[in-house]
């Protein structure tokens, strides 16, 4: 069975995790399969969204711990893991020129959970949690999780999951700014395609451009930013989708975007 699903639909693509009897744990098939749908998204001028869920109860527990188990005298090397497939997936669902939504439809666990956070728009089922377990196996948040979680919860509460590894609930992830929004368990994937739906119809463009100076504003200081945006404004208003989205308003209908075009 496929370690990961796809599934094209209008305008956009959905991406399942789908290793349900180990929770959608993460192996070394799994990460190349979702690298290369995640590739071949990026390539079809067609998709201008990304769906990303898992199969099963939940989104995913994570790294699937029997891959890495130490045996008997070995001492582990985990930066290969991290720096070979965890680090560039990030960095991939970061990039994408075009919006992620994420539906955490159950458990999202360790690297689990932080690749979930990477994704642009988080959706999650009311029964869903978002667990920081690194530290009960004696370790660190990874896939972002130490970047991530400051930046959208706060320190205080940052420090709280990392250190305690408590079970977070959808809802106060909601509360506290982590997620876009928190769905009835039976709402979460209308929730998610009508999202997509509306991205595919969307100056896609744009959205990527939206995208990536939103992440350059972390680490630029004010007079570096305005910079970005007077550059990526002038980029913005030579292409087709600005000239069409203004004559759309002038004109009162509904603008027809290109996308990526």
């Amino acid at each position: 069975t496929a370690s990961v699903l796809v599934e094209q639909r209008e305008g956009y693509r959905v991406v399942m995790l789908n290793r349900p009897d180990r929770l959608n744990s993460f192996n070394a098939d799994m990460h190349h399969a979702l690298k290369a749908a995640l590739d071949a998204a990026e390539a079809d001028a067609a998709c201008r969204a990304v769906l990303l869920t898992g199969a099963g109860p939940g989104f995913s527990a994570g790294q699937d711990l029997s891959e890495v188990q130490p045996k008997p005298g070995e001492t582990p090397d985990l930066s290969v893991t991290i720096d070979t497939l965890y680090n560039p997936l990030v960095r991939k669902l970061r990039a994408l020129p075009m919006p992620v939504v994420c539906a955490v439809n159950g458990i999202a666990a360790g690297a689990g959970a932080n690749i979930a956070l990477a994704c642009d728009i988080v959706l999650a089922a009311r029964s869903a949690k978002f667990l920081q377990a690194f530290a009960k196996i004696a370790l660190i948040p990874d896939s972002g999780g130490t970047w991530f979680l400051p930046r959208l919860a706060g320190d205080a509460r940052a420090r709280g999951m990392a250190l305690l590894g408590e079970p977070l609930p959808a809802e106060t992830a909601e509360a506290w700014g982590m997620i876009w929004k928190c769905v009835d368990d039976a709402a979460l994937m209308e929730t998610a395609h009508a999202l997509c739906a509306k991205f595919a119809e969307a100056p896609t463009g744009a959205l990527a451009a939206i995208k990536s100076a939103l992440d350059a504003a972390a680490t630029n200081s004010l007079d570096a930013q305005l910079d970005l945006e007077r550059d990526v404004q002038q980029r913005l208003g030579r292409a087709h989708d600005y000239n069409e989205g203004v004559a759309a308003f002038m004109e009162k209908r509904a603008p027809r975007f290109r996308g990526r075009g």
